[in-house]
């Protein structure tokens, strides 16, 4: 790869801004299948607090030596602190602003988010006086994931556009776009714990692969997309653009989970595996100029 090329990947990739990106176009998922126009303060919000969480939990859990670190990742993000930090504030100072846009229904949703969100990477909790955090629960890491993901980038866009235009969107819609988003994120996430497997057993981290093993976190992962794919079928009443680009979409996501199995480098993951959330959206976007 090209020097500069790589160089701009990795403050990309690293800097956790792709993965912010992965938010706003999670948001624009929602719109598109709502068929609205997306609101920009709330996708403001989405890029903000999602750079702003993920600094945070990575920049508080910094190894003794990052430097030694065998992931390329950290040794990037602590020979970077300065502007890891300057990323961090701006996205703090950013979300207050836009805070002030919300409704109130959507500003109670998004504190109990920023706390489980925080309650997840701090060790806020005590037994024996051993400290912990929500992620340290055995089976909880990738349910708290996957639900805070699901509900910020589905039920804050839906509570704003209830409040601000004249539209509803009713329970049982909310709950299958919920419901298929987590299945969606819960799926891409679990490889994340394959790769950092040995790692997670060093921190005592009850990861789906640390309890049941690799192999059948990996069929895991493939029944989430298939639960996806029949909640798809069994939900749409007529074969149209949303639904060929959800399909397409789970059906590559399968294909890179399975093929994660031997790629374990950092791009794959951060790169692929999490671009697949803003290929869903350039997914949608393309079938819905497609005459069907």
């Amino acid at each position: 790869m090209n020097k500069y090329l790589r160089q701009g990947l990795d403050c990309l990739l690293f800097s956790n801004i792709f993965i912010a990106l992965c938010a706003v176009a999670q948001g624009l998922v929602t719109y598109q299948l709502l068929g609205t126009k997306p609101e920009m303060h709330v996708l403001g919000l989405l890029f903000c607090s999602t750079l702003a969480l993920y600094n945070f939990s990575i920049l508080r859990s910094k190894p003794a030596k990052p430097e030694n670190s065998p992931f390329r990742r950290v040794q990037w993000i602590f020979s970077h602190y300065r502007l890891m930090i300057t990323l961090t504030m701006i996205a703090i100072f950013s979300i207050l602003p836009l805070f002030f846009f919300l409704h109130t229904s959507t500003k109670i949703l998004l504190v109990s988010l920023a706390l489980v969100s925080v309650a997840y990477s701090l060790p806020i909790f005590t037994i024996h006086d051993k400290h912990f955090g929500l992620r340290n629960i055995p089976g909880v890491k990738l349910f708290l994931i996957a639900a805070v993901w699901a509900f910020s980038c589905v039920l804050i866009p839906i509570l704003e556009l209830e409040s601000s235009i004249e539209t509803s969107v009713s329970i049982n819609d909310s709950i299958l776009l919920i419901a298929k988003r987590f299945l969606f994120i819960a799926a891409i996430t679990v490889p994340f714990d394959i790769r950092d497997l040995f790692q997670d057993k060093t921190l005592e981290l009850k990861t789906i692969p640390v309890v049941l093993g690799e192999k059948n976190a990996l069929l895991i992962c493939q029944g989430l997309l298939a639960i996806y794919l029949i909640l798809l079928f069994l939900f749409t009443k007529s074969i149209d653009s949303n639904f060929l680009g959800l399909m397409l979409t789970i059906i590559l996501t399968g294909w890179l989970i399975f093929k994660s199995k031997w790629q374990k480098n950092e791009y794959y993951y951060f790169f692929y595996l999490d671009g697949t959330m803003i290929f869903q959206f350039l997914m949608l976007l393309l079938c819905s100029y497609l005459p069907l």
